[in-house]
């Protein structure tokens, strides 16, 4: 009894030990993303950075511009705001970089953002809160290709393309000592370089491209849960009609 008493101690232990590891892997924590799924103004903001800074090189196959309406733009507002090629508004929202030429530049083909928001959830939060935090985190870095970096992405391939923004930045870390060990402890940001945004415009304009990007991956959400609540009620009134109904036929079967 004495020695399952200690393999039981030891293997929780190991759990600790495994999910303190874990938890510790995660790197920076995701700031959390303003819900804007339902603000139009913020969701066509949004549209107009994903068109401007994001559809040069990264496609949304899956999106059509024409569904743009479902946000409160019209048609011509759409041809003469969001279109600056030759696409039509029926098309999908394709890039216009070669893929030949992004795979020689980046190493590889830009991905498709379509349902970028959907796939990056995590343990620290949902796919947008990691965008949010991703936006807002690209760093001055020599050392790399595109002279930029990335806290939550180490290492990131994608320049920061919205710097003119932003500005430039460098990470501020306060190294701390634990169980005879030194680590790095992010602190906080100094502004280097201005951008021609505020940090707090910049911080806006992030959850208002967020936002989109939710939107995009799926623009029936917001109507599937409005129907939904209604479909609840339904079935709740439906529910006590026929319990009353029950008890109204059976209230003389003994």
């Amino acid at each position: 009894m004495k020695k399952f008493k200690q393999l039981a101690l030891a293997l929780m232990a190991c759990l600790v030990f495994v999910s303190g590891a874990q938890a510790g892997s995660d790197g920076l924590a995701w700031d959390k993303a303003p819900n804007k799924t339902n603000d139009l103004g913020a969701l066509q903001n949004g549209a107009k950075l994903f068109v401007n800074y994001c559809l040069n090189c990264h496609s949304a196959a899956f999106m059509r511009y024409n569904r743009l309406g479902d946000i409160g733009l019209t048609e011509q507002q759409i041809k003469d705001n969001l279109l600056f090629t030759t696409d039509k508004v029926g098309e999908t929202m394709k890039a216009a970089i070669d893929p030949k030429q992004a795979k020689a530049w980046f190493g590889g083909n830009p991905p498709d953002l379509t349902l970028i928001a959907r796939s990056r959830s995590g343990s620290q939060g949902t796919g947008a809160d990691y965008l949010y935090t991703y936006l807002r985190t690209y760093y001055r870095d020599e050392t790399k290709a595109t002279g930029w970096n990335n806290l939550a992405f180490p290492n990131v391939a994608m320049p920061h393309v919205l710097w003119e923004l932003q500005g430039t930045r460098e990470p501020i870390f306060e190294t701390q000592t634990s169980h005879g060990h030194e680590s790095k402890v992010f602190k906080g940001w100094k502004q280097v370089t201005p951008g021609t945004m505020s940090p707090l415009a910049y911080d806006q304009a992030m959850g208002d491209l967020v936002g989109y990007l939710q939107w995009m991956g799926e623009p029936a959400q917001n109507a599937r849960v409005r129907i939904g609540v209604w479909v609840l009620l339904f079935l709740g009134m439906f529910t006590v009609i026929a319990w009353r109904l029950n008890a109204s036929f059976w209230k003389n079967v003994k």
